[in-house]
């Protein structure tokens, strides 16, 4: 019997559907109104369509969306200043650099200069601490507890599974790890150093993979009835000259094997940009909570 499809596509309209109503109660609590700014360097046409697709999303909620468009070459310091100014304008509750970043642009410094308290993207050290320690107060990145809720959308008991997560970036596979740790999962992480993959994911009742390799994982690898959870999402050209997006699971192989499965696209791609909207509101309703408590000059 094929596997469900965990249809993220629909589970993302009825995450954004419960941000509208918290932005509501929010606002009818006297709260301001939540405020997204994204940053976008440069003129890479992917990123400008997931910066335009963000703040739609953003302001169908009822949130309030700021974007800044900078040249190719602006210098680290301008960007470095552009995100200070965020931090302390009191209207902006979360903050989002689209990477990729130009070569003359550290990553690591952007990051570590966005406000915690606004860092949306839970890249920031502080908030990767927070998360790894299983504090509260830590915002978690978006694409990991996209994946979070549709995992328990087919599996509402995840105490003493078995899960594998195939990838180690700081994006997706070590705070994925985290997660499904604090879940009370037993969790692997496996890399492109692992030599025994496919002994580890026969073995895996929870697998997500995170490595951008298509087709990476085959039917006959995946464990019967697991969960699989696809994160990897490549453009490959066919020979009639089209391109399709693909993901590091070989879906039409994994499907009549697993017990439930993420399509590609249609699966965790959606739910990242709800999870963010979801963070921004999480990052208001705090940041009203300790309104004057903080300041960043």
């Amino acid at each position: 019997m094929p596997a469900q499809i965990i249809d993220g596509t629909a589970l993302a309209a009825t995450v954004r559907q419960e941000v509208a109503e918290g932005v509501e109660a929010f606002l009818a609590s006297g709260g301001p109104r939540p405020g997204l700014a994204v940053v976008l360097v440069g003129n890479d046409p992917a990123s400008h369509v997931y910066v335009a697709n963000k703040v739609r999303q953003t302001e169908a909620v009822g949130m309030h969306s700021v974007r800044h468009d900078l040249a190719a070459d602006v210098s680290e310091g301008e960007l470095l200043a552009l995100v200070q100014k965020l931090n302390r304008d009191p209207t902006v509750h979360g903050i989002l650099v689209q990477f990729p970043l130009p070569a003359q642009i550290d990553p690591a410094a952007i990051v570590d200069a966005i406000a915690p308290e606004k860092d949306v993207d839970g890249f920031n050290p502080l908030n990767v601490g927070r998360v790894a320690s299983g504090a509260a107060n830590g915002l978690v990145p978006c694409t990991p507890l996209g994946v979070m809720r549709l995992i328990r959308s087919v599996r509402t008991d995840l105490a003493g599974l078995g899960a594998l997560v195939v990838g180690a970036s700081n994006v997706v596979g070590r705070p994925m790890a985290r997660l499904l740790l604090q879940a009370g999962c037993t969790v692997s992480i496996a890399h492109h150093l692992t030599t025994d993959l496919a002994q580890r994911t026969r073995e895996a009742d929870i697998l997500v993979v995170a490595t951008g390799v298509p087709g990476l994982i085959r039917g006959q690898t995946i464990k019967p009835g697991s969960t699989v959870i696809d994160v990897g999402i490549t453009r490959i050209a066919l020979p009639s000259g089209k391109t399709r997006l693909v993901g590091d699971v070989a879906f039409d192989e994994a499907v009549e094997v697993a017990g439930a499965i993420t399509p590609v696209p249609g699966g965790v791609g959606p739910m990242t940009i709800a999870q963010l909207l979801a963070n921004t509101l999480t990052a208001a309703r705090r940041l009203q909570t300790h309104v004057g408590s903080r300041s960043y000059a």
